[in-house]
């Protein structure tokens, strides 16, 4: 049973993309086929993992596990579901490393600085609901000072991060 599990859940994190929720149904497909866990066993698994600090496909494959075969289980079910993430991660940085000086690389990585930018504001202005109906909206209006004044804050002065993210937080609370 352990060898199955190992062997499912190294499969599961090398072959799955999109991290977190895009990975429910491989998980999904894999218990069932394996008859770990039903339809019903499987939405409280992963109600259960939703609510737990860490990423929700270990959560999932760290409960699966225990659940098959408790401790070593979740413990064997946590490092084959990851181990595939850390060793790509592993191996490009080691590529990175020794490719540091190469002009070719530092070429290509400069050119990505404002892909990655305007990738960021996209996925920001997505996230604030900001569209041409709406960017007059107040909410939306105050949200981007909030986020102005927090990025003012902590390159103009020498507050602490937590404390800029809790004045945030509370000017949230307060406006919204």
């Amino acid at each position: 049973m352990l060898e199955s599990l190992i062997l499912t859940f190294l499969k599961i994190g090398l072959l799955s993309f999109g991290g977190g929720y895009a990975v429910i149904p491989a998980i999904h497909s894999e218990a069932e086929g394996h008859g770990w866990l039903d339809e019903s066993a499987l939405a409280h698994t992963v109600s259960i993992a939703a609510m737990s600090p860490g990423s929700i496909a270990t959560n999932i494959a760290s409960l699966i596990g225990y659940r098959i075969d408790g401790v070593p289980g979740a413990l064997l079910s946590t490092v084959s579901i990851i181990l595939p993430s850390v060793a790509i991660t592993i191996l490009i940085a080691i590529f990175f490393y020794r490719m540091r000086e190469s002009k070719w690389m530092r070429y290509v990585l400069y050119s990505l600085r404002p892909i990655i930018t305007m990738l960021i504001l996209y996925a920001a202005i997505k996230l604030l609901g900001v569209n041409s109906a709406s960017i007059t909206d107040w909410t939306a209006i105050a949200t981007v000072l909030i986020i102005g004044g927090s990025v003012y804050a902590m390159l103009r002065s020498k507050l602490h991060p937590v404390l800029i993210i809790v004045a945030s937080g509370l000017t949230g609370i307060i406006l919204f």
